[in-house]
């Protein structure tokens, strides 16, 4: 069963993707800050890791440095930005920190947040077959 981390301060998101995710096999992991998603990475090693930027204390920015370092055990754990933050800047910064895609919460609904977890997974597995067309 794959592992999903939520990194999320926002509880009725947080609580709607942990939901959403379980029912259909994930075992689901969430925190709502850096620290507790250090320790999560840590101990549970995630299969995939959905981060918000903007939480208490360090940023997402901070954790996904971090993460991405070469020494770190977590720099291959793909992980996906989800946040209100949407300037090309961040985009850009995400993305070259390591993050594999990043989503702008405005502009997605829970079932392609869920969608784009799936196929990021099947694509870190090899599984992934993109659709003719």
């Amino acid at each position: 069963m794959e592992k999903v981390l939520i990194i999320e301060d926002d509880k009725f998101l947080k609580d709607l993707l942990i939901k959403q995710l379980g029912d259909i096999g994930y075992t689901v992991f969430h925190a709502v800050d850096c620290e507790g998603g250090f320790k999560i990475t840590k101990d549970e090693k995630p299969d995939i890791i959905l981060l918000d930027l903007i939480l208490p204390g360090l940023s997402g920015f901070d954790f996904l440095k971090e993460i991405k370092k070469d020494s770190s055990e977590s720099k291959d754990i793909p992980v996906l930005i989800l946040s209100n933050l949407g300037q090309e800047d961040d985009i850009k910064k995400g993305i070259e920190l390591g993050a594999e895609d990043f989503l702008i919460k405005a502009h997605f609904v829970i079932p392609e947040i869920i969608e784009k977890i799936k196929k990021t997974l099947a694509q870190k597995n090899g599984n992934y077959k993109a659709s003719a067309g």
